[in-house]
């Protein structure tokens, strides 16, 4: 990440501590986005131009050596035990049919994974889901985790990511059911309901 020149918080060293690996990184003082977005509603629009800039910005970058999000989906949704076969299968065939990219993921990108500091510069923070793929697929994720949230906030960010990147919303769309399935693995419970709600891929057919 630190090579594809984003301002995000360096790398210090790696340690193992009590069998486990662990990484130690810069300090980046300041506030998360999403804690400026709830302080300050008024100003949704001019935060949410901010936040759709800087993913667009990450996705214009290129790191090789990260594995592709196809194949991480794909992994994921096979172990998804909440799902039956044919689920599962219509999943994997949608995603086998969506074109392989190699745009920088960041896997996780939303307003508390971005440190604004005094200085009103952003970085971003929480790099553990990065991979190469598709910029809609990661736009979809994003989507699910504002929708989360808020409903409202959600279809902000995605009529002006689509905007700022000319991608059409109907393909952000297809990706949702996909990226949702693979959420699940989170295994959080007072997220499946609404997960589920975005698996039944026939009625994006």
């Amino acid at each position: 990440m630190e090579e594809c020149g984003l301002d995000i918080p360096k790398l210090q060293k790696v340690e193992n501590i009590d069998g486990k690996w662990a990484l130690f990184f810069e300090y980046r003082e300041g506030k998360t986005l999403e804690e400026m977005m709830k302080v300050d509603p008024q100003n949704l629009d001019k935060y949410m131009e901010d936040f759709v800039d800087l993913q667009v910005k990450v996705h214009s970058k290129k790191a090789p050596m990260l594995s592709n999000i196809k194949d991480k989906l794909r992994r994921q949704i096979n172990s998804i035990k909440e799902l039956d076969a044919s689920q599962r299968y219509e999943l994997l065939t949608r995603l086998e049919s969506m074109p392989r990219h190699d745009k920088l993921c960041h896997g996780d990108f939303n307003p508390s994974n971005i440190i604004v500091g005094k200085n009103g510069k952003m970085s971003i923070v929480d790099w553990a889901h990065a991979t190469i793929g598709n910029a809609s697929a990661d736009a979809a994720m994003s989507y699910l985790l504002f929708a989360l949230k808020d409903q409202k906030a959600a279809d902000l960010y995605l009529k002006m990511f689509c905007r700022k990147s000319d991608i059409a919303v109907q393909y952000v769309q297809q990706w949702l059911p996909i990226v949702a399935a693979a959420q699940l693995t989170k295994d959080n419970e007072l997220e499946k309901d609404f997960l589920m709600q975005w698996i039944d891929v026939m009625d994006y057919q």
